[in-house]
């Protein structure tokens, strides 16, 4: 089986059975995120505990690239502390948007990786990057909704 489509496997697996779906009823952060251009939403919960991240999850509803960048992220930054989350963001983010074809970093992003294919589609990237910035605006308590237009 190739890289690239074990990583389709993972996309199509986190959207079919998306991880940490669901809302924390007591969370210390919250942020909501809106791409227009696609119709993704999306809410972020965090639960801390001093700076690590006891418990996160999201809601909401968009495309499989959404959804599954939303629950993989939960996966990936569980456990992990704001600055440690805050670095994943920068690293994905970095992944996503780069203009070369360097193979993605498996032991930086595990199976965040996954999302290399997605700078191939300009108009996908805002989709993959959507509940990032979400997390990133519910660790800086941003009130106003994210939107990645």
């Amino acid at each position: 089986m190739e890289m690239r489509d074990l990583y389709q496997q993972v996309i199509l697996d986190h959207n079919r059975s998306p991880r940490n779906f669901r809302e924390i009823e007591n969370a210390d952060h919250m942020a909501r995120g809106d791409n227009p251009l696609c119709g993704d939403k999306i809410k972020v919960y965090v639960k801390l505990n001093g700076d690590i991240i006891e418990d996160i999850s999201f809601n909401g509803s968009g495309c499989a690239i959404s959804q599954s960048s939303a629950s993989l992220m939960t996966t990936a930054v569980k456990g992990k502390s704001i600055p440690e989350a805050e670095a994943l963001f920068h690293k994905f983010h970095e992944m996503v948007t780069a203009g070369d074809d360097r193979p993605a970093s498996r032991k930086e992003l595990g199976k965040l990786a996954a999302f290399a294919g997605v700078r191939e589609f300009p108009a996908r990237v805002k989709c993959a990057n959507l509940a990032w910035h979400t997390l990133h605006a519910a660790l800086r308590e941003q009130a106003e909704p994210v939107s990645t237009e």
